[in-house]
């Protein structure tokens, strides 16, 4: 099973690393209340479930690593 090893951010874009190499990214407002968020609040995530979830406490937003390819397909 795929997980998250890494989380980042750049203009707006979250990027995440995969355990198999790959990287994947969406833009930070696909995501409601990562938009609200400011960078330092982004920064201060959490791998839950050995990477199979980034959780943001402050934010109040958890994201799946299956989920994340849910919405990168239909971004695409």
């Amino acid at each position: 099973m795929v997980s998250a090893i890494k989380v980042w951010f750049e203009n707006r874009t979250i990027f995440v690393k995969l355990s198999d190499g790959r990287t994947v990214s969406a833009a930070v407002d696909s995501y409601p209340n990562l938009r609200k968020g400011t960078p330092a609040q982004w920064n201060a995530y959490e791998l839950w479930n050995d990477g199979q979830w980034i959780h943001w406490e402050e934010l109040d937003e958890d994201l799946s690593v299956e989920g994340f390819f849910n919405q990168d397909s239909e971004a695409a």
